[in-house]
């Protein structure tokens, strides 16, 4: 299939809502990834451009060539099946009929797709669309010297606390330089003993899909606990009004990013269900609750803010805009 053909069929799809998909031994959590991953045509087009017609066609442990099956079925045929789909990711260790976490089961699938895959290039490819680049750091207070190392995210974990009322105020915390002091000190390489010391981290860059889960679930006490604390988050999200995220290396030309997923989760920590809103290729919004779909407009996504006795958005898919140059503005505002 094409990726012209891809797009034709978003479109089409599009036009008469999105496709359900039946609730199969607790599938509730896949149900709702597979809407987003459907939704993320970037994946939809690489996944496409894989060859697989020297691979068994009925190679049931590999998951990146039956999410492709899947995701080509989702755009073109009349009923759509993802059991083929769900036993695969049991063969490799997602168990039917347990409950699971929609975050863990997105990246176990991601690491998946770079394990199985064998175009080793499409599949650092398929990965490069949700790298978050990060620069973690460490200062010496009293010399000044600064030890630095790079790593990667594939989603950017947000603590979600009481005063924490905005998707903003979650990222301005995560970015926070925090000070480690007494006991916590670090040893200074060049002052040659454990000194006061700030730590923090940075972008260096920033993907075309950024991933971002809100870490709603708490031990306390031996039990897990879910907050349901109201968190809003916008439409058109602008990271260059995050103060302090950028490393002085942050070189890209776009921050701009616009909301077209929300994985929602219902109920307590040990006994909940998933749905989602997505928006496609027609700049609709549609809720998909297992084989139940319809769509809704902009003020029903933003219900799942959250609250006592709501239901609460827990990851968030955004698209990086393109179309603008502005973000290169906002980097050296954010890095004097």
């Amino acid at each position: 299939m094409s990726s012209r053909l891809v797009c034709r069929f978003f479109y089409s799809r599009s036009s008469s809502g999105i496709r359900g998909l039946t609730n199969y031994c607790l599938s509730c959590c896949v149900n709702t990834l597979l809407q987003t991953l459907s939704a993320t045509w970037e994946l939809v087009q690489l996944l496409d451009r894989w060859d697989t017609a020297h691979l068994r066609a009925d190679d049931s442990c590999n998951v990146p060539l039956q999410l492709k099956k899947f995701l080509v079925a989702m755009q073109s045929e009349e009923s759509v099946s993802h059991r083929n789909f769900l036993h695969c990711l049991d063969r490799n260790g997602v168990q039917l009929d347990t409950q699971h976490d929609a975050d863990e089961v997105f990246l176990f699938i991601l690491n998946l797709i770079q394990k199985q895959m064998d175009d080793t290039i499409l599949a650092e490819q398929i990965q490069a669309l949700y790298k978050i680049s990060m620069e973690t750091y460490v200062q010496c207070v009293d010399c000044d010297s600064v030890q630095t190392k790079e790593n990667y995210l594939l989603s950017l974990p947000l603590h979600v606390k009481e005063y924490h009322t905005s998707l903003e105020q979650c990222l301005t915390s995560f970015f926070e330089e925090h000070k480690l002091t007494g006991i916590n000190c670090c040893f200074c390489v060049q002052c040659a003993v454990k000194t006061p010391t700030k730590q923090g981290v940075r972008l260096l860059s920033l993907p075309p899909i950024l991933c971002i889960q809100l870490k709603r679930y708490r031990n306390h006490g031996g039990f897990t606990r879910k907050l349901s604390y109201e968190v809003t988050f916008p439409e058109m999200l602008d990271l260059s009004r995050v103060h302090q995220a950028f490393s002085k290396d942050f070189s890209q030309p776009q921050c701009q990013y616009t909301l077209y997923a929300v994985v929602v989760h219902s109920g307590s920590a040990s006994c909940g269900h998933y749905t989602a809103y997505v928006r496609h290729r027609d700049m609709s919004w549609y809720y998909a609750d297992d084989s139940h779909t319809r769509q809704v407009s902009w003020d029903k996504v933003q219900t799942s803010y959250g609250g006592e006795l709501r239901h609460t958005a827990y990851m968030l898919m955004y698209r990086r805009e393109e179309s603008s140059t502005t973000g290169i503005k906002c980097h050296k505002e954010t890095t004097k």
